[in-house]
């Protein structure tokens, strides 16, 4: 009696195991796609465009009560030794910031600070619970003097991009009127009030980006630095 011959079969486990397209952590909020990776090395010499988007549906940012609300948070940690707020600007759903910070995790570590202090008190101030911000902050590393300028220029001119600001004079919504970096066609006494942002430290934001001139009052920028 022939006997039969005994073959083994093969299973095609076709994607199964291992990694899958589609698969892990979502990315949250209305314009998601900042990565989860871990932050590309921050070298101290360099300055950081930052920018903190709200979640969908959430009130504009561009009133008088909740900019003092944002101005208040960031003034409380603008100056620190490893990590300092430089200009910034509110947007109807998105702050914008020029910082400086020793590392990347310094750069973590501080953006968490006015983060964490602008949702609290926003949140009360709305009379609502729930998330803020609910994406990471996207960050970009700056580390030329020209990138450094178009940086400044985005944050404090962002308004004019938007079409929310005309004036001559800088965005009041910003920390335009205390910047020290305009042409002369600005009025010398916004610049006399007293400061809510840091003062700058690395070479870049101090004398670099001025290479390359001081910005005019409605000089209005042509894309992300």
């Amino acid at each position: 009696m022939r006997k039969k011959r005994l073959e083994q079969r093969e299973f095609g486990f076709v994607n199964w195991g291992g990694k899958r397209r589609g698969a892990g952590r979502k990315p949250k909020g209305e314009h998601a796609g900042v990565s989860h990776r871990r932050r590309p090395r921050l070298a101290a010499r360099h300055a950081v465009l930052v920018t903190m988007r709200v979640a969908a549906g959430l009130p504009s940012l561009r009133t008088d009560a909740t900019h003092e609300i944002v101005r208040g948070a960031i003034a409380e940690v603008s100056e620190r030794g490893d990590f300092r707020v430089i200009v910034y600007s509110v947007q109807t759903n998105h702050i914008h910031l020029v910082v400086e910070a020793r590392s990347s995790d310094t750069l973590a570590r501080g953006m968490n600070a006015p983060g964490a202090r602008v949702a609290k008190r926003l949140n009360k101030f709305w009379r609502r619970r729930g998330q803020v911000f609910p994406d990471r902050f996207h960050s970009r590393a700056l580390k030329t003097p020209r990138e450094c300028r178009n940086a400044l220029v985005y944050v404090l001119q962002n308004g004019r991009k938007h079409g929310a600001w005309s004036a001559r004079r800088p965005d009041v919504y910003s920390s335009g009127p205390v910047f020290d970096g305009w042409t002369k066609e600005v009025d010398n006494r916004a610049r006399s009030r007293p400061s809510y942002v840091g003062r700058p430290r690395t070479w870049l934001l101090t004398l670099g980006w001025r290479r390359h001139g001081l910005i005019e009052p409605r000089e209005a920028p042509a894309r992300a630095a």
